[in-house]
């Protein structure tokens, strides 16, 4: 099957860092960060020119230009595994690929994305973990929502929760969730394939969000109603240059801030509901 590649021009980092974020929600699964473009790619006619030029109005982006080619079949997988390194988190947390060597650490996960967002390499998912690394998930009941690869979810349970709810929109992703699951030997996650929290009737000690600004926006109120009193909220995907407008909406609905992470220009912070 022939890909299309899609480049879209922009020199500053931080928002090559966001088109990668947020363009998989139209359904692009492989990106390449040039000096001066982000190169997406997407299968085939997948996507309508309409549907590019809203997701980038939609996220203040309408600005960037971007060009279009056809790029002829290859093997994806083995073009991902020649970029997929392994990493250590926070000196505690490894995340490899199967076909990796084990690396000492207090917490090995073994994670093969395939299209799904969550290896640990941007600095959103780092900062996720690293915000859990310093909660007592032991016992707690945890909501991942928009899992990816299940990361997340499989590091609470490795942190000690008894059950773990992963929610993600996207079919391929959930598949994905589940054979990490599988490949980690962690049994308390259940994954569940829908794009809102309205599919659970739980609430929750714990809800993990490394979304993007626009969707963690226009759900902070519905989210509250799922985290239990004196529940924590865990966010990120959002650029630091966005931080006031997201936690002056979430005050005003009730949260508080804990904390807040940042690296290479994106944020994550953590809420009491």
């Amino acid at each position: 099957m022939d890909y299309i590649q899609y480049e879209f021009f922009t020199r500053e980092e931080a928002l090559r860092d966001f088109l990668i974020s947020i363009l998989p929600e139209v359904g692009f699964d492989g990106f390449e960060e040039q000096p001066d473009s982000v190169r997406a790619f997407i299968p085939g006619p997948a996507v309508k020119q309409e549907d590019i030029h809203e997701i980038l109005r939609d996220n203040g982006l309408d600005h960037i230009t971007f060009q279009t080619s056809v790029i002829a079949q290859q093997n994806w997988n083995e073009q991902w595994e020649k970029s997929f390194h392994p990493l250590i988190i926070a000196g505690r947390v490894s995340i490899r690929a199967p076909f990796h060597d084990p690396q000492p650490a207090d917490y090995e996960l073994i994670i093969e994305p395939k299209m799904s967002f969550g290896t640990g390499h941007h600095a959103t998912t780092a900062l996720m973990i690293e915000q859990m690394l310093d909660m007592d998930l032991r016992g707690k009941d945890v909501v991942d929502f928009g899992s990816g690869t299940g990361v997340l979810a499989i590091l609470a349970e490795k942190l000690g929760a008894t059950r773990i709810v992963a929610i993600d929109n996207e079919e391929w992703a959930v598949e994905n969730c589940r054979e990490n699951t599988e490949r980690n030997n962690v049994s308390k996650i259940q994954v569940i394939h829908a794009d809102t929290m309205s599919v659970v009737s739980e609430q929750y000690d714990v809800m993990l969000a490394n979304i993007n600004r626009n969707v963690i926006m226009k759900n902070l109120e519905l989210w509250r109603t799922f985290i239990r009193t004196g529940g924590v909220l865990v966010i990120s995907g959002i650029l630091v240059t966005d931080t006031k407008a997201v936690t002056d909406l979430a005050v005003q609905l009730g949260y508080s801030v804990i904390r807040q992470l940042t690296r290479d220009g994106w944020v994550s912070i953590s809420f009491h509901a």
